[in-house]
């Protein structure tokens, strides 16, 4: 019974336009296990996700499939940011609507008062939806005739107003400033269509700062920087256009400024220090990916239902565990050292 569920219930009432409206929607469990489906299994034949058969068997009373090759049963949870998530659907399509579109983002004190979850669940779940707003794209910036911004920053308290033994450990693992270093490149596109990367780096030496550079941004693009010397003889090579604004003379020469990053700069901080107050370090990056998704679909046509569909595309293939999100599995760390 390979079709047992449809997208019928999706006919039935037009796609929600506001959150009121996708609270509702999704609180009919078959309508919103209709929309899963289709973005689990988009050519719309429900596969099993153990031995990939067709021949599969609805469990109704269980919303579930029963494999008739492994005799494996499976939801349309696994192989997603859901797996082994006891949460519903009805709470987690209007968490995910919610921080797609909230221009400063979500507190998991706000998210577990608005869903009824405990804080540590909505914690968790916040990370969760940070990882499918991802960008795991390989697209690079610029080109002939594209103009990309470079620029760094600073995230983090600073280090005389924490206790001596954390400030001696911050100073340590992140530099004398106490603070953790980030990097983000600005392709300009238009008004309003400008598109942002950012990452995590371990120091802002000219051979990082450069190096990132030259992985996001293709050759013959011309770069806008600030005087920071990592970025002298970025064009010496002849790849890319080097123009460069000295900000204690002026921040703006003509069509030379990094004023776009320095735009999304003052948003992601806005967001850390005025809905998450403090951000430990190696999460990060998590933090950049969801401010630089939300950054980079602000001028998405649909609206909030547009930015909502946008961002469930990343629900699938991705998982978290909670045991590397706190840092005891490994991985999470290394990953968040990576990036």
């Amino acid at each position: 019974m390979n079709s047992e569920i449809t997208t019928q219930k999706e006919t039935e009432i037009e796609f929600p336009e506001t959150l009121v409206d996708a609270v509702k929607y999704f609180a009919d469990a078959d309508r919103a296990l209709a929309f899963m489906v289709s973005l689990r299994w988009k050519d719309g034949k429900i596969t099993c996700p153990h031995c990939q058969s067709e021949a599969v068997s609805f469990l109704k009373t269980r919303r579930i499939w029963k494999c008739m090759g492994c005799h494996k049963q499976f939801s349309a949870k696994v192989g997603t940011i859901f797996c082994d998530s006891p949460i519903g659907y009805d709470k987690w399509f209007p968490a995910m609507w919610m921080i797609f579109n909230a221009k400063n983002g979500i507190s998991s004190c706000e998210l577990h008062r608005a869903l009824g979850v405990t804080q540590k669940t909505a914690w968790f779940m916040l990370h969760r939806i940070r990882l499918c707003m991802q960008n795991g794209s390989v697209m690079k910036m610029g080109g002939d005739g594209g103009i990309v911004e470079a620029d760094e920053t600073f995230i983090g308290g600073k280090a005389r107003n924490m206790h001596f033994d954390k400030r001696q450990a911050t100073i340590k693992s992140r530099g004398v400033s106490g603070k953790a270093a980030v990097h983000g490149l600005l392709d300009r596109k238009g008004k309003g269509c400008s598109k942002v990367i950012a990452r995590v780096v371990k120091n802002t030496t000219k051979a990082t700062l450069q190096g990132n550079v030259r992985q996001y941004v293709l050759k013959g693009t011309e770069v806008m920087t600030d005087s920071t010397k990592s970025y002298d003889y970025l064009g010496k090579d002849g790849d890319y256009e080097h123009r460069v604004v000295d900000h204690a003379i002026t921040y703006v020469n003509g069509h030379i400024h990094t004023n776009g990053l320095e735009n999304f700069w003052s948003l992601l901080k806005r967001a850390i220090k005025g809905t998450y107050v403090s951000v430990e370090p190696f999460h990060l990056f998590r933090y950049l990916d969801e401010q630089a998704f939300r950054f980079n679909e602000r001028k998405n046509e649909d609206g909030d239902k547009g930015r909502f569909l946008e961002g469930v595309k990343g629900v699938i293939g991705r998982g978290l565990k909670y045991v590397d999100l706190i840092g005891k599995g490994g991985d999470d760390l290394r990953q968040a050292g990576a990036r």
